[in-house]
């Protein structure tokens, strides 16, 4: 029985909303940790049980959620720019993932399709840095949704590094539940850093920075 599992081999009936960001992923081979890497991007999310990848990322005001069940070893990371869309976008698929609210409810439903069950969860939440000062704190505002998120929820977060103003390196693997966290301060980080500023400013100009809704499960 093969032992890996990723969101790449569920069988989708409808239009998948990954198909516009798979071929953006990159997946390397890193000798120093004896691991497939396999990048996730903006509005993506990547889940596995192999022991030999490690799921990895470059956060900004971006927030990454990492949730597994360790009695079955299977869970994934994601990335998401905003808590939630507003106004029209909100209703196109294909930009989903982009947003909180949609995004962990995704994860959480593919680690629960694979045997994994709520009261077993183990998360952790990071990113919602503040690099450029403005009206809006796009990071605080993404760190402050993620943490009411599971609050309501009442899944346990059991790790974070929130906030702050510095791009963070991440790597993840969901097999046993590691997590290497680097501030990073080179060219390329900050260079996602300001990509994501870029793209989390336009949204908002797109539409009215509203207050998200949470409901608590019954």
């Amino acid at each position: 029985m093969n032992s890996f599992k990723s969101e790449n081999s569920s069988q989708v009936n409808a239009v998948d909303p990954l198909d516009f960001v798979r071929d953006r992923r990159r997946y390397y081979f890193d000798t120093r940790l004896n691991s497939t890497m396999v990048s996730v991007f903006q509005g993506d999310f990547y889940t596995s049980a192999n022991p030999n990848e490690t799921i990895t990322t470059v956060l900004g005001s971006c927030i990454a959620v990492c949730i597994r069940d360790p009695d079955i070893r299977f869970g994934g990371m994601n990335h998401f720019l905003l808590p939630q869309a507003l106004g029209k976008e909100a209703v196109s698929v294909q930009h989903q993932l982009r947003y909180g609210s949609y995004s962990i409810e995704r994860l959480i439903n593919v680690v629960m399709s694979h045997g994994g069950r709520r009261d077993r969860m183990e998360v952790k939440i990071f990113g919602g840095s503040n690099l450029q000062s403005g009206p809006i704190s796009i990071g605080s505002h993404n760190a402050d949704f993620v943490e009411r998120y599971f609050e309501t929820e009442g899944i346990q977060v059991v790790a974070k590094d929130l906030r702050g103003n510095s791009p963070r390196r991440l790597r993840y693997n969901p097999c046993n539940g590691k997590v290497l966290v680097k501030r990073a301060s080179d060219v390329g980080a900050l260079s996602i850093f300001a990509q994501e500023n870029l793209m989390s400013s336009s949204k908002l100009n797109e539409t009215q920075f509203g207050q998200v809704e949470l409901y608590r499960r019954n």
